[in-house]
């Protein structure tokens, strides 16, 4: 058996997630079916992280072992040939250590949350932002934000399905930007991490956009994070603004 690495990048639109489920579409089924047609042999697909359903990624990682002897890049190339129409493409493949793992190797995750600050509808971005009309002060969400970096108990902003053994976790970063657009302004926000609860980063994302709206104090959000109370919690943004940046490994 060969270790295969991917990097996958996809629109999360269509799909129910990253991984496997019983009653939708999702990008690991996807792969593993082009998969099959190339090799003839069942493979499954591991992920640096799992994605909710219209959630996207720019560049995740996954592996899969395979029994036929094919070049990395032809593999890459015959993936990307069988997984159309499906929004996925391969960007990347390598043959890697046995001992080489997606999700357990992987030291760092990192993700991107943006939200089209705009009244006039989305068109070409649509089901990509999240849209919010009211001005947003993105100074006022990176201050509150800071109060969430460090370790914590992350209760407040954790899924009620989430299924982390500890609600502990620490976050890296989590800065807030404006950024000028040729469509209009976006607000963006970085978020990092060894590892993520279940909503995390919507959740944070949900609680620093009230702030930006006027609807929170500052300190409403490090009041929330310390209530350890998911009733605490002021607002859970959609899924469709966030994107999977990237994992990091100890050789990276």
């Amino acid at each position: 058996m060969t270790r295969f690495a991917l990097t996958l990048e996809f629109d999360g639109t269509p799909f129910f997630g990253l991984q496997r489920q019983k009653d939708g579409p999702s990008v690991q089924q996807a792969v593993e079916e082009a998969a099959f047609r190339i090799l003839g042999e069942d493979v499954r697909l591991h992920s640096a992280g799992r994605t909710d359903t219209g959630v996207h990624a720019l560049a995740m990682r996954s592996h899969m072992d395979i029994a036929k002897d094919i070049a990395p890049f032809r593999l890459m190339e015959a993936l990307n040939a069988h997984l159309r129409p499906d929004p996925i493409a391969v960007t990347h493949c390598e043959i890697v250590p046995d001992d080489w793992h997606a999700r357990f190797s992987c030291t760092g995750r990192s993700y991107v949350y943006r939200i089209a600050n705009r009244r006039a509808p989305l068109t070409l971005e649509k089901d990509r932002l999240w849209q919010l009309g009211t001005p947003l002060d993105h100074e006022a969400m990176h201050r509150a934000a800071q109060a969430l970096v460090g370790l914590h108990d992350f209760t407040t902003f954790r899924s009620v399905h989430c299924q982390s053994d500890s609600p502990v976790k620490t976050l890296d970063r989590l800065d807030v930007e404006r950024a000028r657009t040729q469509w209009g302004e976006e607000v963006r926000i970085h978020a990092a991490a060894r590892s993520f609860l279940h909503h995390q980063v919507r959740s944070m994302v949900g609680c620093l956009a009230l702030v930006g709206m006027g609807r929170w104090r500052e300190e409403q959000v490090a009041e929330a994070l310390e209530a350890k109370d998911r009733q605490a919690l002021g607002l859970n943004a959609p899924p469709h603004g966030l994107y999977f940046v990237e994992a990091t490994y100890p050789r990276d």
